[in-house]
């Protein structure tokens, strides 16, 4: 009578943010339907479909895997990012990149292999209608 929620539909939780706050330690893997804003440390696994954000003073020790990613701070570790990893001017990474497209502004430190996947398909096509066979 007082609610429209259907039997186990509540909000959507693709919507919601996390925070980590600054001087907060967090040991072990993390998974969430929401998106997350680091600002304290993570030793551990991160796992998220939407947006992470690694605040200035946000450290990450593990693998971080999310759609898009915004770094201001520090991860050491694997990043998998879906669509697009933006590294800011005060971030350092260290470790395994991949991507689908990424974005470093000057003075960021990027000490990371870094394999991007965003365009493979379109460059295999591309190939293949430049080449005529006699």
């Amino acid at each position: 009578m007082f609610s429209d929620n259907k039997k186990g539909k509540g909000p959507a939780l693709t919507n919601q943010q996390n925070r980590i706050s600054q001087g907060t330690t967090l040991k072990g893997d993390v998974t969430s339907e929401g998106g997350f804003r680091i600002d304290g440390v993570i030793e551990g696994n991160i796992t998220a479909p939407n947006k992470i954000v690694i605040g200035k003073t946000g450290v990450v020790t593990g693998t971080v895997i999310c759609n898009d990613a915004d770094v201001e701070g520090k991860i050491v570790g694997r990043l998998e990012i879906k669509n697009l990893l933006s590294i800011k001017t005060s971030a350092h990474i260290e470790g395994e990149v991949i991507t689908g497209k990424l974005a470093v502004e000057p003075g960021a430190t990027f000490n990371a292999s870094c394999e991007m996947k965003g365009n493979l398909k379109s460059l295999s096509n591309a190939k293949g209608k430049g080449e005529r066979s006699a």
